[in-house]
């Protein structure tokens, strides 16, 4: 095992109802993989913790009952007041400590179980990860200086998430995640890591699932980021619209967003 030069904080968000399943056990081997090496970790098991899901009033202890609830401000306000529901607090208290988060999840229905949505509806909050108060989207951002992993299990085969599969191409995919959520905020997205055929590991594949994994994550502070465009290097007008003439010749799509 290749250990790292240092100790690096981690954050290993993962998402699945069954402790006996794949997702929960690359979960565990990450820890244990990951702890073994130096780095440490802590895990939000969001299944395990109980995690509400579904953001409303109750985030915001001190919005008065009577006022409609205009999301953006009040997560804007308790943000800054410091007045968030604990549970969300937790939460961003370990996105500050970690040097690198991984989000492992089974992909359902082409995006991440809705516990694990509802993290993100809860715990980015305006004012923590965006907002006027905080570095701009789409460059150093507001979680700059932390790398991002997702670490998915797709039940469909790798053929069929290709250029030419019935799915798409799985980098379009997970744009929404890798750009929209991570880079968005500041984090440096890696390649995902994903085990496609998900449905039925036997142990032998199973075994080289966790050895592909162990690569990975021996990587995880070495391996180059996915090269995004930042929204500060002049690529881009003042309605958030890549310049004419600015992407790499012969791309096409998303990929249109990735530097040279």
């Amino acid at each position: 095992m290749t250990t790292t030069p240092q100790s690096r904080n981690i954050l290993l968000v993962t998402a699945h109802p069954e402790p006996r399943s794949l997702t929960s056990a690359l979960a565990s081997f990450a820890v244990e993989h990951l702890s073994a090496a130096g780095h440490q970790v802590q895990v939000s098991d969001l299944y395990a913790m109980k995690w509400r899901a579904a953001l409303d009033a109750d985030d915001f202890p001190d919005h008065p009952a009577d006022r409609r609830l205009e999301v953006l401000p009040a997560q804007g306000a308790a943000t800054r007041a410091g007045r968030l529901s604990p549970d969300i607090a937790t939460e961003q208290e370990k996105l500050l400590w970690s040097d690198a988060v991984i989000l492992q999840f089974p992909m359902w229905w082409f995006s991440v179980p809705a516990i694990l949505k509802g993290w993100i509806d809860r715990v980015f909050t305006f004012e923590f990860a965006h907002g006027p108060s905080v570095p701009p989207p789409y460059s150093e951002g507001a979680l700059a200086g932390r790398r991002a992993l997702l670490a998915t299990t797709i039940g469909a085969r790798e053929s069929a998430f290709s250029e030419r599969g019935a799915h798409g191409r799985l980098s379009d995919v997970l744009h929404p995640l890798q750009h929209g959520l991570f880079w968005f905020t500041g984090m440096a997205p890696l390649e995902p890591f994903t085990v496609h055929g998900s449905v039925d590991v036997p142990a032998d594949r199973f075994a080289a699932a966790k050895r592909a994994y162990a690569s990975r994550l021996d990587r995880l502070f070495t391996d180059a980021p996915i090269p995004y465009r930042t929204l500060t290097g002049g690529d881009y007008d003042r309605d958030l619209r890549l310049l004419p003439g600015t992407e790499t010749p012969g791309t096409a799509g998303l990929d249109i967003h990735l530097r040279a």
